[in-house]
């Protein structure tokens, strides 16, 4: 069994919005969004505590992305709202046993366990 599987990526129209959804089967310590644009690092978008507190990334306070839980479902999501093609790239969630890492989570380095990744395409 995967400890973190995201899904809901999909390939949308500019100007469209995605919901991404992560499950984690074992729901503790931070969590956090990432994505990776062919040919570019992998950056964070937003890390979370698991129990709901949440931090944004510098890039991505514009307010197109959100973040929200669901604790009863175990599930991290990721609202994004005005999709633009910059915005293409593999969506990863990953996780920390560590909750103090969320003051950190922008760091790649730190994470414990990643999900596969979910594909989002945005064209112009």
């Amino acid at each position: 069994q995967e400890l973190l599987v995201e899904s809901g990526g999909d390939s949308v129209q500019a100007g469209g919005s995605l919901r991404l959804s992560c499950v984690a089967s074992k729901w503790t310590g931070c969590m956090a969004w990432f994505r990776q644009a062919p040919g570019k690092e992998r950056e964070a978008v937003a890390g979370m505590t698991y129990d709901g507190r949440w931090t944004y990334a510098p890039s991505f306070q514009s307010g197109r992305f959100s973040v929200s839980m669901d604790a009863a479902k175990e599930t991290m999501y990721l609202q994004m709202n005005s999709l633009e093609p910059e915005d293409t790239a593999m969506y990863y969630c990953a996780l920390a046993w560590t909750y103090d890492l969320c003051s950190v989570f922008s760091f790649v380095g730190i994470w414990d366990h990643w999900g596969q990744g979910t594909q989002v395409t945005v064209s112009s």
